[in-house]
Formats: C-alpha cells, structure tokens, sequence
C-alpha cells in the first residue's frame, strides 16, 4: 500500500479528523448489538491519543436520507465507546455547525470526540463542497479507517482530503488494503477463491477479475443454480436469474479458454419452501425434482471444496454457501469456514471479504482463525473486483 499511514506522521498537539466505520446496529432501547466495528477502530483511535493528538470521529449510521432521525443516532455509539476506550467521549450534536466548531477548538491532546451521525445532512452523501470543507475545519490532519466506505466518494471519505494535509490512513483500512490488495495483486500460489451468496449479478465483475489471478473459483450458494441453468441443468425451483444465464455460459468458456478451474457443487440439498423446517434431502445437480428448490450445497461438494481449500496458499471467501440463516441449510458455510480456518493453521493465507461471510464466520466463532476478516462487504468486491476506492486513491501517497 503505497499511502501515508498513522505511523508515519507526526502527530502532536494536532486535531485528526477521523472516518470510522461505526455502522452498528441498535436494539429498541438504542443500545449497541454488535460492537465488531467499534472494536475494530480501538487501535487506530489508541494510536493516535499515544502520539500526542486529540480525536474527532466521524461515522454514519443507517439510511436516515440527509434528515435527522433520533433512531439513528449516534450517541449509543459515543456511550459504548466511552466504555470500551476507557475514557470519556464526548458526543456532538451534530457533525458541523458552530457549535461542533467550538467543541473541536476547544479539544486538548487526549480528548475524543464522536460527531453525529453525517447522514443527517444529504450533502455528505453528494460530497458537497461547502459541506467538505466545513467538516475540514474541526481537524488538522485526516484520517481515514474507515474501509467499509472506502469505494463511496463522500464529503467525509473524498471530499475532505482536498482541505486537510496529510490524509493519512488508519491501521484498519492499513491491515485492509495489505490483505485483500495482496489477495488481488501478488497472491501466493495455490490461489483459490470461493464466491457465493444469492445472485451473480454482483459478483460478474468479481469473477472476470479473479479468473486472471486464482488458480480455482468455487461457486456455490444461490448463483450457483444460473450457472447450472447455463449448462442445461433443470434447477426445479431453485433460485434463478434468467437475464444471466448467458453472462454465466460466457464465464464457464472464459475460464475454459484460461485453462482455470472454475467449479461448480456436484450434488445439493433440496427443499419444497424457502424455510428451515421443510422437508429436504441431498441430490445430484443434475437430478434435481421440479417442484423442490437447491438450498445448499451437498456433502459431496462439501468434500470436493475442502480438499482445494486446504491444499491452497492463499484463499479469498466472499458470500455463503447455502441459506445460512437456516440451520438446516448453513452446513456448506460452516465447512467452508472450518476448512479455512484448518488451511490457516497450515500457514495458507485466509481472507474473508465482508458482507455476508463475515457475519457467518462470526456467527460460527472462527473469525479469530483465519488470517482476515474484512469489515467491508461492497468495498472487498470493488477491490477483487480490481477497481480503484475513491477513499483510499484520495489518502497522502508516500514520498
């Protein structure tokens, strides 16, 4: 990663205004569920109060539309913070104004502040100029930590680093790109990646990009049935995106004509409705009734994934295998996940890139076993999908 980081600078005596990622979510009593992110921005924000400076964070919170909404805000989130740094936070009520100006003139090394949620105001989300450089003004420096909105060009990700000097990034975004970059661009091989989830739609670009670099693509989850479709496979009920079953034909060929593997599950587990308690039994991919649906990948492909995933050096997961909701239905992703972890204890490269994989890993309780897991599920795609983050290309290059 060719950018300034926190380590780099410094930092005395100055203000860093800081992007987090602090999207969490709330129970009825606005209490904080899931406090993953908070913790992930604890080093970054300990960093910074150990080199001498005073902190401004800046998050979003939901979809509130550029309106404030009590239900969305961020004070929660200043309180369970408070908790965990172990020193007080002090809460703004809103992100720009004068009086956000006065608290943040007024900070003396040390301090922490947490701004009120930025999508309170429509402008952060059109990275509005005024807006930009309003936010500019609370800080000297910048930081970005924030990976999980890294490839949205917003006021407090894109905007601000034309007003602020150095924009540096923090030690999460750092631990980000150093992973997932190296996953993209200078993979050890055996290279294998494993994308899954509901539909190929997302994920095309994802596989055109990966075809270049891995050795292996395992498909499974609901995309997997487009590509069944595209080979001339009945897929019973099971999940379909008709408009894109000449976009999987034309990747099975691509990844033919790259003499890559691209590999689809042999036998599935069929269900008669999309809920946990139905009836449902284990199929071949090619004998699957008409009047059943595919709800997870089978033990044969189970077997079959295993046995790539542990013979890899470097392995990428992105989306479920199967509807992991379910019980009955989560046995692919937990075996995905149990063979990560064992490929990680052989000191193969592991990274689970966000969304829905993330949370099914943590659900699991072996998150702590593989080499990543990545906070950002559409900033993980964008990059394995070899494009440029507008919040990490506007970060201070190193000299």
């Amino acid at each position: 990663m060719n950018k300034r980081t926190i380590q780099d600078a410094d930092l005395q005596g100055k203000r860093a205004l800081t992007r987090v990622d602090f999207n969490v979510p709330l129970n009825d009593r606005q209490e904080v569920t899931d406090d993953t992110r908070i913790v992930s921005s604890l080093p970054t924000i300990r960093t910074l109060l150990e080199k001498g400076a005073s902190v401004i964070l800046m998050s979003h919170l939901g979809r509130p539309k550029g309106k404030a909404r009590p239900e969305m805000s961020l004070k929660p989130v200043a309180e369970k913070l408070t908790s965990l740094l172990g020193r007080e936070v002090t809460f703004a009520p809103d992100c720009v104004g004068d009086e956000v100006q006065a608290l943040a003139t007024r900070m003396q090394p040390g301090d922490v502040m947490l701004l009120e949620n930025l999508r309170f105001h429509a402008e952060e989300e059109a990275n509005d100029e005024h807006f930009a450089k309003q936010l500019a003004t609370l800080g000297d420096v910048y930081v970005n930590d924030a990976f999980g909105t890294a490839h949205r060009a917003h006021a407090s990700t894109e905007g601000v680093t034309r007003y602020l000097s150095p924009c540096l990034a923090g030690l999460l975004m750092e631990k980000e790109i150093d992973y997932l970059g190296r996953a993209v661009g200078d993979p050890e091989h055996p290279y294998v990646a494993i994308l899954g989830g509901a539909k190929i739609s997302g994920k095309i670009d994802v596989i055109s990009n990966l075809l270049d670099r891995v050795d292996t693509l395992l498909i499974g989850g609901g995309m997997m049935f487009t590509f069944l479709k595209a080979q001339g496979m009945e897929i019973g009920k099971s999940l379909l995106e008709e408009d894109k079953v000449d976009m999987a034909r034309q990747l099975l060929r691509s990844a033919e004509a790259r003499n890559k593997q691209l590999l689809l599950p042999v036998d599935t587990v069929v269900g008669r409705s999309f809920e946990n308690d139905t009836a449902f039994h284990i199929v071949s991919v090619n004998e699957i009734p008409a009047d059943m649906m595919g709800l997870d990948i089978g033990p044969e492909t189970i077997a079959r994934f295993r046995t790539h995933i542990t013979g890899a050096k470097t392995v990428v997961w992105n989306g479920p295998m199967g509807v992991f909701e379910m019980p009955n239905f989560a046995k692919g992703t937990i075996a995905v996940a149990e063979a990560m972890a064992e490929a990680t204890a052989h000191g193969c490269i592991t990274v689970v890139g966000g969304g829905d994989s993330a949370a099914a890993i943590n659900q699991i309780g072996l998150d702590d076993k593989v080499t990543h897991v990545s906070t950002g599920g559409g900033a993980s795609l964008e990059l394995l999908e070899g494009k440029t983050l507008p919040g990490l290309a506007a970060l201070t290059d190193k000299a």
